[in-house]
């Protein structure tokens, strides 16, 4: 190894920048290159009843890896098999109603070539990527799919780089291409993902969040202004609701106080029909808790009252309480 070390930031960042150029030359080359056995592939795994089974050895198997988690989180149920533990049992876990994406840069990788056989007597579609059109591997497939790069972003040409970006965004092709085939949606991606953020977004509603019941902060729209703000103060929400016979008439919020205070009201004969802000922004318990998040940057407001179908108060919620849940 070269002890002569080229630290100095131009030419680090010009080795980043040949890379970059040339993976994203590889990556262009791929465009064309979709035609009818990238459609078939797709048909093949749309049509599968089983699982797409992505399998690979060395940095192809890493790439394999997170192809099948890609596809299984954009609806096409898939799972990772590492070549070399197929031989060992894994390839127990192929039915007949399956489907095998391989992946093998040479085309000739022997634990890959070692599932043919076996596949062949289930009946098993193969589909492979390869950067070698006549191998082994891309001859015995059902569907063969070019991966070949002009060269690796490598400056020896030798470290898997450019070859294996390419694989990976072919893998991409085919799970978005098989997204919208489904009409796949952003809520059926938040199930997926339930422990997340976008799951989060997308799955928690208002009302389950919000809080109920003795925690709202309920004054009448006869009560004085004095009365609202012991409800305000004990509630902790930084707002009271106004309500008559089960219905919201308005708010009044920490902001209307301070306007209030302004104009040297006297809290005592002033009542909460007179301060209150009419109809006052409001949700209702069934919208998605993001868009109340939504709601309360786009007016800057820290909290919201949450009303039924009938407009009859339901709830109410503050910025914390979307805090805790993840959604903000």
């Amino acid at each position: 190894m070269n002890a002569q070390l080229k630290t100095d930031p131009a030419s680090l960042i010009a080795a980043g920048r040949r890379a970059l150029e040339i993976e994203g030359r590889a990556i262009a080359a791929l465009v064309p290159r979709l035609d009818a056995s990238f459609a078939r592939a797709c048909a093949i795994c749309l049509a599968c009843h089983g699982r797409v089974i992505v399998s690979g050895m060395g940095k192809s198997g890493h790439i394999a890896g997170k192809i099948a988690a890609t596809l299984a989180s954009t609806g096409t149920p898939s799972f990772f098999m590492h070549a070399a533990e197929a031989s060992h049992g894994d390839i127990g876990m192929i039915t007949r109603v399956d489907v095998l994406l391989a992946i093998s840069n040479s085309g000739e990788t022997g634990e890959v070539l070692l599932l043919i056989p076996h596949l062949s007597r289930l009946g098993v579609p193969i589909i492979s990527m390869t950067g070698n059109p006549a191998s082994s591997l891309a001859r015995a497939s059902t569907v063969h799919l070019d991966v070949s790069v002009a060269e690796e972003a490598c400056p020896l040409n030798l470290a898997p780089t450019a070859s294996t970006t390419a694989t990976l965004a072919i893998g991409d092709a085919l799970a978005v291409a098989m997204l919208e085939a489904r009409g796949f949606t952003s809520q059926d991606f938040a199930r997926s993902h339930p422990g997340g953020t976008l799951g989060r977004k997308l799955l928690l509603h208002v009302a389950d969040v919000m809080r109920t019941g003795d925690d709202l902060p309920v004054i009448g729209p006869a009560n004085s202004l004095a009365d609202g703000l012991v409800v305000m103060s004990k509630k902790g929400l930084g707002m009271c609701v106004v309500v008559d016979a089960g219905q919201l008439l308005g708010v009044f919020t920490d902001g209307d106080l301070r306007r209030v205070l302004d104009r040297g009201s006297d809290v005592h004969k002033t009542t909460m029909r007179e301060v209150m802000t009419s109809p006052g922004k409001r949700v209702t318990a069934t919208e998605l808790a993001a868009e109340a998040a939504h709601l309360m940057e786009k007016h800057r407001i820290t909290a919201l009252p949450v009303v039924d179908a009938q407009g009859a108060l339901a709830g109410a919620l503050n910025v914390h309480d979307l805090l805790r849940a993840g959604v903000l």
